[in-house]
């Protein structure tokens, strides 16, 4: 067992592969804490965040069955930004939570990384978490076509989800080491994994 596992985060923009790199790392051996997965499991029937939600936003965003209608919370946090930052205030804490449970369970494992896969990594400040940051980068019209062609959105949907992120050049500046996808899935996953070897080496001359 590990005193502490190498946290690893992985972050980018919308539609750039960041899952592929992820999953990936996984089956290199590495431990996937995933933020979206986690955010899900805690809105989802019974999960730990639906009584704070219920408490801030009342009935109107809940079926009859008590479940989450989750439309009805979109369009309610979409449209205001004050009613979207308190909803982020009760999943963030909660979801920072059980990535920190992840990088200790890595620990109990002997699992030498952590891979912290989080969209929001920098807009959330969870990079502070990461002991190093990769982010995954890909030019806007391609960002484009692909959410268009992924998600079945207009040319003016899909850049609303682009520019409701930090932008790419901002996030790139901050990483240790960017992934540019715009080419072939095998040779960005070549890429990955003599990083990520490069980084198992480095761990171990740390140690």
């Amino acid at each position: 067992m590990a005193d502490k596992a190498y946290i690893l985060g992985l972050t980018g923009g919308i539609a750039c592969g960041k899952s592929t790199i992820a999953k990936h790392l996984e089956s290199l051996g590495a431990l996937q804490a995933d933020a979206d997965e986690l955010s899900h499991k805690l809105t989802a029937t019974g999960g730990e965040a639906l009584p704070e939600i219920r408490r801030v936003f009342g009935e109107g965003v809940f079926f009859p069955d008590g479940t989450l209608d989750r439309k009805a919370l979109g369009s309610v946090v979409f449209h205001d930004s004050a009613q979207r930052r308190a909803l982020e205030g009760i999943i963030h804490p909660m979801v920072q939570h059980g990535m920190m449970e992840k990088a200790d369970e890595a620990a109990a494992k002997g699992i030498p990384v952590c891979v912290f896969n989080v969209p929001l990594l920098y807009e959330t400040a969870m990079d502070a978490l990461c002991d190093s940051v990769w982010v995954v980068s890909l030019p806007r019209e391609k960002q484009i076509m692909r959410i268009m062609n992924r998600d079945r959105l207009s040319r003016a949907e899909a850049s609303a989800r682009i520019d409701s992120q930090m932008p790419l050049a901002e996030k790139e500046e901050k990483a240790s080491y960017v992934f540019y996808t715009d080419k072939p899935e095998e040779e960005t996953l070549r890429e990955a994994e003599k990083r990520y070897n490069e980084l198992l080496k480095a761990i171990k001359k740390a140690q």
